[in-house]
């Protein structure tokens, strides 16, 4: 029989799967770091054929709920992970697909199969023998010419071994090092163990399993219980890592914002014709990333081996979405003017808000603002997002009374707003974080060195 090529596309992702009759169909990966995702609905049911460009699901990555489309006509035989399913690995069977004229009622028979020879690991390695009992003690990291030993894998609440690469890889991949067996001296996780994790491929079907056996909890008048989204599970990961693993520290200034109000009002009399209004944001965005100019060791990032310093400001905008936070990106935010900031600050916000955002508008940002000054938040701080250095923290800008010995009383009424640098200090040296604040301060204190 003649054979064709499915293919699913999503935004800019695309999976292939050679098909000859019924087909086992894969959880695809949505980005390159995606390791796994859940099932938001499918948008066809069993025995329903689809054509090209029809939407057959919807998957919730850590970030957004992506389509993904039909490049070829079919049948969906058989879904495995239903609806709501949480946590499947890239890779693992979501369901079964066929052509047109194909004879479905194997889907059934074939999903139990697929699923079987899915968890059966391609290798096994030979038992040891009796006389080989007394384990040997491992090879150093940089020189591993035996065989690797099994390590059991690590126990929740013990500190966890690893190398810093290990560590950076892990982080930006969103993979747990507690589940990592670790190959080097003493258990040791190194970067061959990180990059060679995969999620137990049962997985898929044991978590499909889990969400249609457990029982809900029986409901109560005193609380209310939320099932934890893929992307709320994934920012817990990550700011637990980069909490407990680099080493923060915090600096303050206060910033008198007079100029900057007076400057947005007078631009914003202007663009009003044109249904425009700049925030106080967009002169921060801007005042970040020509201080990043002025002091570059701030615009770095941690990656083991080496300090990655940056030539251009991709600003990490926080916004907060029903689903968690999220941190769209200014790109080379330092070449932008103050209208075309505020512009691609709005569509972003509005994107991540409706978990439209694509991987490379939230990946790859260089520098993070966190801003609750509009939630009346006067002081914060904020956790790092590994691997950049820096996050700074906005509060709210209100009047303020400081010594004027010019004037008549002694003293002025200033607008002063609140700001706190979140540094690494494996990057960034407290004389370092000092002069970027300085810096940041100067440009918001004269904002017409903007324009210059």
């Amino acid at each position: 029989m003649a054979s064709s090529v499915a293919r699913v596309f999503a935004r800019g992702f695309h999976v292939s799967v050679r098909r000859h009759a019924l087909t086992p169909f894969n959880m695809p990966a949505m980005s390159p770091t995606m390791t796994e995702g859940g099932i938001a609905s499918w948008k066809k049911k069993e025995g329903e054929s689809f054509a090209a460009g029809d939407v057959l699901l919807e998957i919730e990555t850590d970030k957004a709920t992506i389509d993904v489309e039909a490049q070829d006509d079919g049948i969906l035989a058989k879904i495995i992970a239903a609806d709501g399913s949480k946590g499947v690995p890239v890779g693992s069977i979501i369901g079964v697909i066929g052509e047109e004229g194909d004879d479905l009622s194997g889907a059934a028979e074939l999903a139990k199969q697929a699923a079987t020879q899915s968890s059966v690991p391609t290798s096994k390695e030979p038992e040891p023998s009796k006389k080989e009992a007394s384990p040997l003690p491992p090879a150093p990291e940089a020189v591993q010419s035996t065989p690797k030993q099994e390590v059991p894998e690590l126990q929740p609440g013990k500190r966890i071994f690893a190398s810093p690469i290990a560590k950076k890889i892990a982080l930006e991949k969103g993979i747990p090092l507690a589940k990592v067996k670790g190959t080097g001296p003493s258990g040791r996780i190194i970067r061959e163990d990180v990059d060679n994790y995969k999620p137990a491929p049962a997985a898929a079907s044991s978590t499909v399993s889990a969400a249609a056996q457990t029982p809900a909890a029986a409901p109560s008048s005193d609380y209310v219980d939320t099932l934890i989204s893929n992307m709320r599970r994934t920012i817990g990961t990550r700011l637990t890592q980069s909490k407990q693993e680099l080493p923060h520290y915090y600096l303050t200034v206060d910033v008198t914002m007079d100029k900057v109000m007076k400057l947005r009002e007078v631009f914003n009399k202007t663009l009003s014709e044109k249904d425009q209004k700049l925030s106080v944001n967009d002169f921060i965005v801007k005042a970040v990333a020509c201080a990043l100019a002025d002091v570059p060791e701030a615009n770095s990032a941690w990656l083991g081996e080496v300090i990655r310093t940056y030539k251009k400001a991709d600003i990490s905008v926080a916004v907060a979405t029903p689903s968690g936070l999220i941190t769209p990106i200014i790109k080379d935010a330092g070449s932008k003017g103050l209208a075309t900031i505020s512009a691609e600050t709005k569509a972003l916000a509005k994107k991540a808000r409706d978990g439209k955002l694509q991987p490379s508008e939230y990946q790859g940002g260089t520098f993070t603002i966190s801003n609750l000054g509009m939630f009346g938040i006067d002081h914060f701080t904020a956790i790092i997002n590994p691997p950049q250095s820096c996050i700074l923290a906005v509060g709210s800008t209100q009047p303020k009374f400081v010594p004027a010995p010019e004037e008549e009383r002694g003293f002025k009424i200033v607008q002063s707003m609140n700001v706190t640098l979140s540094s690494d200090h494996r990057t960034v040296d407290g004389a370092v974080g000092a002069r970027w604040l300085a810096a940041f301060k100067g440009y918001l204190e004269n904002p017409l060195t903007f324009m210059l």
